[in-house]
């Protein structure tokens, strides 16, 4: 704890924060957050076991779906440590390098999880403008280079993270108001002008969240075009409704990251619920309602699973 005070420290440790002011119910707390932790691993396990044991499914829609279940499980295993030690065993410091090395795979796997969208975006309109071609135009190997694009764009954009956050000291009390690492929150920590951290991160914001949703809503302007000209009503409809899955999955990710982004830089002292609430949303209730959306909204997969509970 003297590290943490020593305003000449250069190798303090970070203090993660659960609930601040409701310790006492932090025991309470974990047992919902362990069953949430399960449920949603058992179900992007499940979803990637039944599409890669099904024939049927090896196909564009459903690779995409198994590479969002695959972040899906990355971003739960890098949060679950730290969040479930503080709740369970009141476990709060957490050295630099591991904080450092926490934030950059939730950027990392946040970036790729935007380009993954938007490739199911793309995938979706050619599903609906072109059916004929849809297999050879997305091909697995083509699908592959999509993913591996995804992979490199999200591991290049949070590489520089740790090393900008490296270079300060950090002198202050270091106490974090989430039970992880995001380099918004620990930047403000440092006891040195952070001004290149700031224009970075916001770069990387409009570059990453803003271009892809730009994207997106084109690729959706240009389905609905499609899906207008489509003479049957019922044809409409059923077009439409292969797209509500994405739909949500876009809604539940994208929503709660800008909101936590937007009050992390403008909130203020008013907005801590806020921060906490948007907080753990941001990165518990997209894996969680994923593959429950889509075994919802997918036919296919929705009776693959209950023929696996049926057996």
């Amino acid at each position: 704890m003297s590290a943490i005070n020593d305003t000449k420290s250069t190798t303090a440790v970070f203090l993660l924060t659960g609930i601040a002011g409701h310790e006492d119910v932090h025991l309470w707390i974990s047992i919902p957050l362990c069953l949430i932790y399960a449920i949603l691993i058992m179900g992007n396990t499940g979803i990637l076991f039944i599409i890669k044991t099904d024939p049927s499914l090896h196909e564009p829609m459903y690779i995409f779906l198994s590479m969002l279940a695959v972040i899906d499980l990355g971003l739960s295993i890098t949060t679950m440590p730290t969040t479930l030690g503080i709740f369970l065993f009141n476990s709060r410091e957490v050295s630099l390098d591991a904080c450092f090395t926490q934030l950059f795979f939730i950027h990392c796997l946040s970036y790729i999880e935007s380009s993954v969208l938007l490739s199911m975006a793309f995938d979706r309109f050619v599903a609906i403008r072109d059916p004929l071609r849809y297999a050879s135009i997305l091909t697995p190997p083509r699908i592959f280079k999509m993913g591996l694009v995804c992979v490199l764009r999200g591991v290049a954009l949070a590489f520089p993270y740790p090393f900008l956050l490296k270079r300060h000291r950090y002198c202050r009390a270091n106490v974090l108001s989430h039970s992880y690492c995001m380099h918004n929150e620990v930047m403000k920590l440092a006891c040195a002008d952070v001004t290149v951290n700031n224009i970075y991160g916001l770069f990387i914001i409009l570059f990453t969240v803003g271009l892809d949703s730009l994207l997106i809503l084109l690729s959706y302007l240009m389905i609905l075009k499609t899906v207008l000209s489509i003479a049957s009503h019922a044809g409409c409809l059923r077009a439409l409704n292969t797209c509500v899955s994405h739909l949500c999955a876009m809604v539940l990710f994208y929503i709660p990251m800008v909101s936590l982004s937007l009050i992390h830089r403008f909130g203020n002292s008013s907005s801590h619920w806020l921060q906490i609430l948007f907080g753990y949303i941001h990165l518990l209730v997209p894996p969680l309602m994923n593959p429950i959306v889509y075994s919802v909204k997918s036919t296919q997969l929705r009776v693959r699973i209950i023929r696996v509970f049926v057996k």
